[in-house]
């Protein structure tokens, strides 16, 4: 069956999307369902993906790849041009979105990552020196004993 063409470029089946994009068939149905990709469907019914989607699915793993959550790329995606390919311009706005929490994120990993030396041996015991858990002791004014506990 020849391939299909939208406005002069070639469709995707779903096996060369995800051949191309290293991204398994279901995940990419997935995506589909959560609404961050399209297809189009040819007269067997067989779903058909624009090249633009291998970006979109490249931008969808960087993205989850950072912790930003299915959510909130789904709303970086649907601020894209539909239509047309996003271009260099579109990738950067939508960085630029996400860089004050990323910022945040680096900067609580690096907190931990400088922390964690200190916290390996208490096994969480002293929460009066705990800086991780209990800065400046926030909690020990609260009472003795347990007062939170997390995964």
């Amino acid at each position: 069956m020849p391939q299909l063409e939208t406005i002069g470029h070639t469709l995707l089946t779903v096996g060369e999307l995800s051949a191309r994009s290293g991204v398994s068939i279901s995940a990419l149905h997935f995506y589909e369902r959560e609404g961050l990709i399209a297809s189009e469907r040819d007269d067997r019914n067989h779903r058909r993906y624009r090249r633009d989607a291998l970006r979109r699915v490249t931008f969808i793993r960087v993205a989850q790849r950072v912790g930003i959550p299915l959510a909130e790329i789904r709303d970086a995606l649907e601020s894209l041009p539909a239509g047309r390919t996003p271009t260099k311009a579109d990738w950067t706005r939508l960085s630029r979105l996400w860089r004050t929490a990323l910022d945040a994120r680096i900067a609580d990993l690096e907190h931990l990552r400088d922390d964690l030396d200190g916290c390996i041996g208490c096994g969480c015991l002293s929460l009066r020196t705990c800086r991780l858990r209990n800065p400046d002791d926030a909690l020990g004014a609260t009472g003795t004993g347990p007062r939170r506990w997390q995964r």
